[in-house]
């Protein structure tokens, strides 16, 4: 059996804290390797402890999320955040994705997203996909448009990308799933997979919701647009 995915809390609520933890260690393919109540505190413990994956709070004492994502991603080999966040704090979701965040995750979400959340995170995709994440998005979109994420990947990028990856970073866009966007093309996973992967590297994107970000800031995607086409 292969190592569990090892995961960091970060939440200045103690109880918050435990009870992501029992939902957590519950599973056997995931295990709670450390825990913070401020931004500074957990720097100093991911600086100490190996983590793959980070559920980070935003609004903290000492140092809220955002400034402790900007320093977690960038420690050598950083694991992944996924910010957690409310409808009212989208100003926020913008500026800890812009940090370096791979995704945002509703504080409220129901234990089996959250566990997926992590997963997905792990393996390398966002959770700009799940059905919660899609409604946020809706939300936020409209803010991405004049934001400026800190290393943003260059807009001149958009020009390397091939008619069909222009398309399939639309979809991205839009929430849609690798599954979702083999649908909408009549193609194979496999080869929206080889698709994604091109227009993250010509970008210059660190992940999928670096992309995400990009398609709204230099207007390619509009607000109006996802709540017209995104998926159900």
């Amino acid at each position: 059996m292969s190592e569990p995915i090892r995961v960091a809390l970060v939440d200045d609520q103690q109880m918050v804290r435990a009870g992501f933890r029992m939902v957590i260690d519950s599973q056997p393919d995931l295990a709670v390797v450390g825990e913070a109540g401020t931004g500074a505190e957990a720097v100093g413990v991911l600086e100490r402890v190996p983590v793959d994956v980070v559920l980070m709070d935003i609004r903290m004492p000492s140092m809220d999320g955002i400034e402790a994502t900007r320093r977690v991603t960038a420690l050598p080999d950083p694991p992944r955040v996924v910010v957690l966040t409310t409808f009212d704090l989208d100003e926020y979701v913008v500026a800890a994705i812009g940090a370096g965040a791979s995704g945002f995750l509703l504080k409220d979400a129901p234990p089996e997203e959250m566990l997926a959340a992590v997963r997905t995170v792990h393996a390398g995709d966002s959770v700009i996909a799940a059905s919660s994440t899609r409604r946020l998005l809706q939300h936020v979109a409209p803010m991405l448009r004049g934001a400026a994420p800190v290393a943003a990947p260059d807009d001149r990028a958009l020009v390397e990308l091939t008619p069909r990856e222009r398309e399939v970073l639309v979809q991205m866009a839009y929430g849609a799933t690798n599954a979702e966007i083999a649908a909408h093309f009549v193609v194979s996973e496999a080869t929206v997979k080889t698709h994604v992967g091109r227009v993250l590297a010509k970008t210059g994107s660190r992940d999928r919701v670096q992309a995400v970000v990009l398609a709204y800031r230099t207007g390619l995607v509009q607000p109006a647009d996802l709540l017209r086409n995104a998926p159900a």
